[in-house]
């Protein structure tokens, strides 16, 4: 049986290094204009309409509540027909929607100008469309403000348990637990309710004194509560992230672990930080306007949304618009907020990007 022998030759064949031309190149590179994780989840946050929709709403609801108190004649606390030295003209009191009083009707008669009252007026005489903008000014800057101190807190916590571990996490997390284990309604209230009486006489005199005791004990119930399952969720975060290559080298070189956290492990899980505190708005809000509700929110004659819905019980059989009006203002900022945060998360979380 004959077998044939193939012969190896260095024969090289130039017509495969021949430069490809510009046709080649763009055929064969697909170009695209250089982006980033930021600009990435821009994008699709931008293409998820229902949360591009409720980002819209929340912008429209903050900037209404900080614009029109500049430019409305009437304010949040001041009761019309109310003049000193003279009697009280109870004709501005529970004024329907675009109703107005015996001096505002002559005044209307004469062809003057009168600026209307939308939601017509309370049992006191005070514009009631000015007191629903100033109580959902009050209640976005709660939520806010309580967001920031539960992420601020969370975020130290969590990141400080996740990374060093061992004895440390123990500790902390037997802590949570601790906190966790204890019914949050009940707790709330409690400390609402004492902290009230224990500051009042503290801040009264300082600067304090203007935002009012309940107020700061709500933020202070934020503080001792709410941050926990901030901290769990960032430790979680820090635990997978500090085996990376990157950490183990920081700690090769020397590096602190207060260096290593801010400048190495934040700023990669700040996605998630960002999409929990979206989150924790709206939970904020709720919690202020349930707690206003029951009379532990914002001090008298300050509005806020829970108090106006209280307020509101008292008339409710003759004036339901009274309750129905905050009640769809609270219900349309958590609903926005909530979708918020959702576009947010599905638009940052690589997860479920891949």
């Amino acid at each position: 049986m004959e077998i044939k022998k193939k012969r190896l030759t260095c024969h090289v064949d130039l017509d495969a290094f021949i430069p490809a031309s510009d046709e080649d190149k763009s055929y064969m590179v697909q170009m695209r204009p250089s982006t980033t994780f930021f600009k990435d989840g821009i994008r699709r946050l931008y293409k998820n309409k229902i949360a591009f929709i409720s980002f819209i709403v929340i912008v429209l609801i903050t900037l209404t509540s900080i614009i029109i108190p500049m430019f409305w004649p009437y304010s949040y606390e001041t009761q019309l027909g109310v003049v000193p030295g003279k009697p009280v003209d109870s004709s501005y009191n529970n004024l329907k929607p675009f109703e107005y009083g015996k001096t505002e009707q002559k005044s209307i008669d004469a062809g003057e100008q009168v600026f209307p009252h939308i939601f017509g007026t309370d049992a006191a005489g005070r514009d009631y469309f000015i007191r629903v903008i100033y109580g959902t000014r009050v209640s976005l800057a709660v939520g806010f403000f309580a967001s920031i101190i539960v992420l601020v807190i969370g975020t130290v916590v969590g990141s400080v348990s996740g990374y060093f571990g061992g004895k440390v996490d123990l500790i902390i997390m037997r802590f949570v637990d601790i906190i966790y284990s204890l019914p949050d309604m009940l707790m709330v209230i409690l400390l609402s309710t004492v902290l009230k009486l224990t500051l009042q006489p503290v801040i009264e005199g300082t600067v304090l004194e203007s935002i009012g005791s309940n107020i700061i004990s709500l933020f202070i119930v934020f503080a001792l509560l709410y941050w926990v399952s901030m901290s769990r969720l960032i430790r979680g975060q820090i635990l997978s992230l500090r085996e990376q290559e990157y950490v183990l080298s920081a700690r090769a070189t020397g590096a602190k672990g207060g260096w290593i956290i801010t400048k190495h492990l934040i700023p990669n899980c700040i996605s998630v930080v960002i999409i929990s505190a979206a989150l924790q708005i709206p939970s904020a809000i709720f919690t202020e306007s349930y707690l206003s509700f029951l009379g532990l929110g914002v001090n008298a004659p300050m509005p806020s949304l829970g108090s106006l819905a209280a307020d509101a019980l008292n008339g409710l059989s003759s004036y339901p618009y009274r309750l129905i009006i905050p009640a769809v203002v609270i219900s349309l900022i958590v609903l926005s907020l909530n979708l918020f945060g959702d576009g947010l998360r599905d638009a940052f979380d690589p997860k479920l990007n891949a």
